[in-house]
């Protein structure tokens, strides 16, 4: 298996951008101030460090991610402390969501238990 075989068919990014979309993603993730939560069984919670450059990062990233992956749904929020990104999908994507949850735990793994 390769590192992108959990990416869904029903993805349109081109094949050969795929490797700089995840990184970018995994480049997003090691800035997590905590570790991903599962809020709920199909929606994963993000907490980025505060500020506008987080904020304006986390918007671009999620509107391209939108653009090839209609199925994810996003919601950024910036409070005081935190840019928090949550992440939902629904059922049929479910593994899809999972997968890049554990990519988030595995970017805040260094941190130690949360």
């Amino acid at each position: 298996m390769t590192e992108l075989d959990w990416v869904p068919q029903s993805c349109t990014l081109p094949t050969e951008e795929r490797p700089l979309r995840l990184a970018e993603w995994d480049a997003l993730f090691a800035t997590q101030v905590t570790a991903p939560s599962l809020a709920e069984p199909l929606r994963v919670r993000l907490e980025l460090p505060a500020g506008a450059e987080c904020e304006e990062r986390t918007r671009d990233l999620v509107e391209r991610e939108n653009g090839c992956c209609s199925f994810f749904e996003f919601t950024v929020t910036d409070t005081s402390k935190a840019v928090v990104l949550d992440i939902s999908v629904g059922q049929a994507h479910a593994a899809v969501l999972h997968a890049l949850a554990a990519r988030a735990r595995e970017a805040v793994a260094p941190l130690g238990p949360q």
